[in-house]
């Protein structure tokens, strides 16, 4: 397969061929049928194209590691089609991939629609630990609880053909794929860059959904220009599959009234957007039926900080890797230990180790972690080891790889020194890889 090849998202059409094109992105271990009750009534206006994450509906899996990428697939597909303006709705990652059309790609957005999203999905560590998970076990721990999460109660227990869909959705999931969408998500944050989001944006929410939830949603309303917020009631966090009737009234409301049109700027022939409008002020919405009605609720916009010039502080990449490495909880917990005594080796290390050592592009991750195994059990530092064991996990080392790693270390630093590092090891991967009932 060509590299052209492995950026072309799978991918299908529905609806009149002159029709405005209306992009459906999917969540995380879901494919593009989550949209299917959608679509009957959406391709009365629109071109409806619908399309897969990579190793996600038997789509091929060249894992993709960065919401960015995702997006820059999906554009390399549509370029392939000739589409060049669209209006985009996507749930979770699927957000997430129109925000980042959004932000960096605004020329080619008429309109946005984001369902079950948020502009920091959870922790970072909360992702790369489901990775380890999926590494370790595969996807049937998480295709067993997907359900959990997806549905209220309710709407599991009476529909059960709809939850056993979920189920084997996940499970034929490609697992690298999932591992890397998951990457994707732990390093997705623009908290800081939605004041520059110049579109007309619907959020829209689960009443119920413990996942990103009304919290979340009305962060991203606070923030995006022109944004108003959609609350569906008794649903959890696939809102478009739970209340698939309501969700479909709120885009055909949200793109039937909102689409920017693009036009073309007569001394470069680049198509351009307008400005986004300063947002007003909405009275509340008059009272409606409950399934249908969206609860608009208008916030100011982020102030984006400024950028800074000149090489990059080497701290400032330290402390990214070494959250990447070691976990938020981590690092945190180092960093609120140190005291006027230790706060500068704190510093020392995560400028020096992590940003000048760590950050360098000669050895990938894997690699730095098992020579860092190695060196800690040569030199008797067993606390170290612990965090260190998480951290190869986190990296993409198996617990197989991990207990190569020790029996190399046997031969060279001796059989004490290494069983007493396969005790620390083998407690840490128990825990790590343990899946959560």
């Amino acid at each position: 397969m060509s590299e052209s090849t492995s950026n072309i998202l799978q991918y299908r059409f529905d609806g009149p061929e002159d029709a405005p094109v209306l992009i459906l992105g999917p969540s995380l271990g879901t494919t593009w049928h989550m949209w299917d009750r959608q679509v009957p009534e959406l391709i009365k206006q629109w071109r409806v194209f619908r399309f897969d994450l990579p190793g996600h509906g038997g789509a091929p899996a060249y894992p993709a590691g960065s919401v960015g990428d995702l997006a820059a697939r999906l554009l390399v597909t549509l370029d392939s089609l000739g589409v060049q303006r669209f209006g985009y709705a996507g749930c979770a990652l699927g957000g997430a991939i129109g925000v980042e059309l959004a932000l960096r790609h605004p020329e080619r957005l008429a309109s946005l629609a984001v369902i079950s999203a948020s502009p920091r999905f959870g922790t970072a560590d909360e992702f790369r630990q489901r990775g380890v998970i999926v590494r370790t076990n595969g996807l049937d721990p998480i295709a067993r609880t997907s359900p959990d999460r997806w549905f209220t109660t309710g709407f599991a227990a009476a529909q059960p053909a709809i939850t056993d869909w979920a189920v084997q959705m996940v499970r034929t999931t490609d697992p690298g794929c999932y591992i890397s969408a998951c990457e994707a998500l732990a390093t997705f944050d623009v908290r800081a860059d939605l004041g520059s989001v110049g579109v007309p944006t619907l959020v829209l929410v689960g009443s119920d959904d413990k996942v990103t939830g009304p919290a979340e949603a009305r962060t991203l309303v606070a923030g995006i220009p022109d944004a108003r917020l959609a609350v569906v009631p008794g649903a959890s966090h696939l809102v478009p599959v739970e209340q698939p009737a309501a969700v479909t009234d709120l885009l055909v409301r949200h793109f039937s009234t909102a689409w920017q049109p693009g036009y073309v700027e007569s001394s470069t022939g680049q198509i351009a957007i307008p400005a986004a409008p300063v947002k007003p002020v909405l009275a509340a919405a008059p009272q409606q039926p409950p399934q249908s009605v969206p609860i608009a609720e208008i916030a100011p916009a982020v102030v984006v900080p400024p950028q800074t010039n000149g090489r990059p502080d080497p701290y400032d990449a330290g402390i990214k890797v070494r959250r990447e490495v070691l976990g938020d909880a981590h690092v945190d917990r180092a960093l609120a230990q140190a005291d006027e005594f230790s706060g500068d080796f704190q510093e020392f290390i995560t400028r020096y180790a992590w940003g000048e050592i760590w950050d360098r592009p000669g050895l990938d991750r894997r690699s730095r972690s098992c020579v860092t195994l190695t060196a800690l059990v040569a030199g008797g530092h067993l606390e170290e080891l612990a965090f260190h064991v998480r951290a190869a996990l986190r990296n993409g080392l198996t617990p197989v790889e991990i207990k190569e790693v020790l029996l190399q270390a046997a031969v060279y630093c001796g059989v004490p020194a290494a069983n007493s590092a396969f005790k620390v090891a083998q407690q840490v991967i128990k825990e790590e890889t343990t899946p959560v009932e």
